[in-house]
């Protein structure tokens, strides 16, 4: 899997920022096939840092209810990632 693959987007959220600026971790949705290790590699690659550590989520989609019915949203997996102390990445 290419790096554009496995990193989807950055999830950008008031508790995201506060953990990207205080303990240098930066959160990631990720392709569900991806492991570990994969996941290093790719925000390695893309965005030119030293991955410390690598911490994934599987959250399952949740029964939403709107007036035509219930449906089910997406299931995600989410990676949160130490960066090295002497390495930032700049989102915004």
């Amino acid at each position: 899997m290419e790096a554009t693959t496995i990193i989807r987007r950055p999830l950008i959220t008031e508790k995201t920022t506060f953990a990207s600026s205080e303990f240098n971790r930066y959160s990631f949705e990720v392709d569900r096939r991806a492991t570990k290790p994969q996941i290093k590699r790719a925000v390695e690659e893309l965005y030119s840092v030293r991955v410390v550590s690598v911490a994934t989520q599987h959250r399952k989609g949740q029964l939403r209810r709107s007036k035509y019915g219930y449906w089910r949203s997406k299931a995600i997996k989410r990676a949160i990632v130490k960066l090295h102390p002497d390495d930032r990445i700049d989102l915004f």
